[in-house]
């Protein structure tokens, strides 16, 4: 879907402001991470990401959604790592096998091919937890979305957490819980409703909306938040005791193209999820204004969703010495992986979890 650039005073505007965010929020929190980190050892590390995805892009038209899911997924367990990527070992169990993660979770085979490439130009210096992250701003620019400078130099754990993923923001969660889960990380209420707007591309499967097409919260009757047009259509996707496996795009309107337009979606309730529409029918909520504003001005919405990822991916980085540059994504170093990781197919794509993506 061709989707128009925007004019070249609104990329000067937002090339300074974005210096700004950068320079006030990550002076001295992300000193270790910097945007020329690869420029000595790696320089075409960012071109050889982005051609691998346009070349994915060919054939899948979400994998875009899918592979800013996995970088969202990895950083809110355990930090901005790669752990989501490693598969089960002997004594320890895949992130993978997680609600938020199983029979949903996609792109693996893509972050595969993105860090073979990579190291055939250059071996054993760009972590898979950085490729999660140029990935996601290349992604995110091919859709039509803003482009930053990403932040780099983090390496890759050594370890799972099963646990921790257990605990992933889910489509079914009331905005509280979803937005604790954000403010445990260091994210805010800001940072909750610019992330959901990864939502403006990508699709969702019944499983992850279902629940409010006939008997939302126990009522008998589906979510009275849901616009009544998108109800009739989604029902018939997804009948009531029929199969939970079809697939909707999670932005009716562009649903390939990363705009503002998800948040036009919610203020006329065709939000797909339940943790989408939340943020602008939950009465009262913090997050109603921030979403109006979004869907008032793509610029300020595309600014702030920089800045929430820019935060989103210093979580918890290493750095340094600590954990290492994995040659395989799927495992550590050292240790071979059983059977090659099949790609995963997806329920629903983008940032908020199994819920939502």
């Amino acid at each position: 879907m061709a989707v128009t650039r925007s004019s070249s005073t609104w990329d000067g505007f937002f090339i300074i402001s974005l210096i700004v965010i950068v320079s006030s929020l990550f002076g001295t929190s992300s000193a270790q991470l910097n945007s020329t980190f690869y420029s000595g050892t790696c320089p075409n590390a960012s071109a050889i990401v982005r051609s691998t995805i346009q070349q994915a892009l060919q054939s899948d038209a979400r994998i875009g959604a899918s592979l800013i899911r996995l970088h969202f997924h990895d950083c809110f367990v355990n930090g901005c790592d790669g752990s989501l990527l490693l598969d089960d070992t002997g004594s320890t169990q895949s992130e993978k096998n997680a609600p938020a993660n199983a029979n949903s979770t996609r792109g693996f085979n893509v972050v595969d091919n993105i860090k073979t490439a990579l190291e055939n130009a250059c071996p054993g210096i760009v972590s898979c937890s950085d490729v999660l992250a140029l990935a996601s701003e290349a992604s995110v620019s091919l859709a039509g979305g803003p482009s930053w400078a990403v932040l780099l130099g983090r390496r890759d754990g050594l370890t799972a957490n099963l646990s921790g993923a257990n605990s992933l923001p889910s489509p079914f969660e009331g905005l509280n819980n979803i937005t604790s889960k954000f403010v445990a990380v260091g994210l805010n209420t800001t940072d909750v409703v610019a992330l959901s707007g990864a939502h403006t591309f990508g699709r969702g499967q019944c499983v992850t909306f279902n629940n409010r097409l006939f008997n939302f919260n126990g009522t008998g009757n589906p979510d009275p938040t849901l616009n009544s047009t998108l109800l009739s259509s989604l029902q018939q996707l997804c009948p009531q005791n029929g199969s939970a496996s079809g697939i909707t795009n999670l932005d009716l309107s562009t649903p390939d193209a990363f705009d503002k337009n998800y948040f036009t979606n919610l203020q006329s309730n065709n939000g797909l999820l339940q943790s989408d529409q939340e943020l602008f029918s939950n009465s009262g909520s913090a997050t109603v204004p921030i979403v109006n504003s979004f869907a008032s001005n793509q610029t300020l919405f595309f600014e702030a969703f920089v800045q929430s990822m820019i935060k989103m991916g210093n979580i918890s980085p290493l750095t340094g010495n600590s954990g290492e540059i994995r040659q395989d994504c799927k495992v550590v170093n050292g240790q071979s992986s059983a059977t090659a990781a099949e790609d995963i197919q997806l329920q629903s794509d983008g940032p908020v979890s199994v819920a939502d993506m």
